[in-house]
């Protein structure tokens, strides 16, 4: 009997060394579908939770607790039969040490995003080929959630999950859609990950790195310190304004962050460089203005 215990317990560890990555929260939101079988998308909100959730989708070990928390709002715009038009709202978070705060790290809106699927339809991912645009864009953004995450904790440390949202791209590539092709001016799929990857562009992730590991990280221990960290950190982007009016990675760091660089300031004590830093955030991020006359 106690053999059998331990070996339960034993594999019980094992289960828990190799758990798979995500906490997503998926939501199908159907309301602006009047007159509609509402099976379907209950439908697919569980398979999707069950798909992104039950898969192990990278190599490493993850302890329960560091799983990424993450959600995914689909929201239903049109139906024909088995096709559907929709926007998807894609959010994660990661804990900030020495506190029970979670920062976010990625909340973007994609306006593009349609799909065919039939009720009780299974869900298959195959890396080597396009079979939907269902199964590659919730696979492209599971890949991002996962990058964007790990390169807030090592420098560069995303670099395998970005370059897995990179082959789901270039797979999808070949379905004509879009979302997925290389449009002049167009920030979709192909612009996100295609800026996220390059070494031009290499600013964002080492400014993620620094924000979260050197600064917010140190919020608890040494608070002038890190807030002097994160204004520096915010200051890099203007190097990234610099180089393309416009680019996607300073709405994207914005679209997450603005709220909370706002908070961070919105107290003592006051950092070298804080009129800079108000200066500049007018300058690269002008939407948020509004949100910038609160920092003192």
């Amino acid at each position: 009997m106690r053999k059998i215990v331990s070996i339960l317990i034993i594999v019980l560890a094992i289960n828990n060394l190799v758990s798979q990555e995500l906490n997503c929260l998926v939501n199908v939101n159907y309301q602006q579908i009047s007159g509609s079988n509402v099976q379907v998308f209950k439908t697919l909100e569980k398979s999707l939770t069950e798909f992104i959730n039950q898969t192990k989708w990278t190599n490493r070990v993850v302890q329960n607790e560091e799983k990424v928390d993450c959600a995914m709002n689909i929201i239903i715009t049109e139906r024909d039969n088995n096709t559907f038009n929709s926007t998807i709202q894609i959010q994660s978070t990661r804990p900030v040490y020495g506190s029970s705060y979670s920062s976010p790290v990625l909340n973007l809106k994609d306006n593009d995003f349609s799909f065919k699927y039939n009720e009780f339809d299974p869900l298959f991912y195959n890396k080597n080929s396009f079979d939907s645009n269902l199964i590659s864009t919730i696979v492209f953004y599971v890949y991002t959630i996962l990058g964007v995450d790990a390169d807030t904790f090592s420098k560069n440390g995303g670099d395998y999950e970005l370059k897995e949202a990179q082959n789901v791209m270039l797979q999808a590539q070949q379905s004509g859609i879009g979302s997925w092709q290389n449009v002049v001016g167009k920030q979709n799929r192909f612009l996100l990950i295609d800026n996220l990857l390059s070494s031009k562009l290499k600013i964002y992730r080492n400014v993620m790195y620094d924000y979260h590991i050197k600064g917010l990280d140190n919020f608890a221990n040494n608070k002038e310190f890190a807030k002097q960290t994160i204004e520096d950190s915010v200051l890099k982007m203007q190097n990234l304004y610099n180089k393309t009016v416009g680019n996607y990675l300073i709405r994207l760091f914005f679209d997450a962050k603005a709220d909370e660089i706002v908070n961070v300031y919105s107290d003592g004590p006051r950092t070298r460089n804080a009129q800079r830093l108000t200066t500049a955030l007018r300058k690269i991020s002008p939407n948020n203005n509004s949100k910038w006359r609160n920092i003192e």
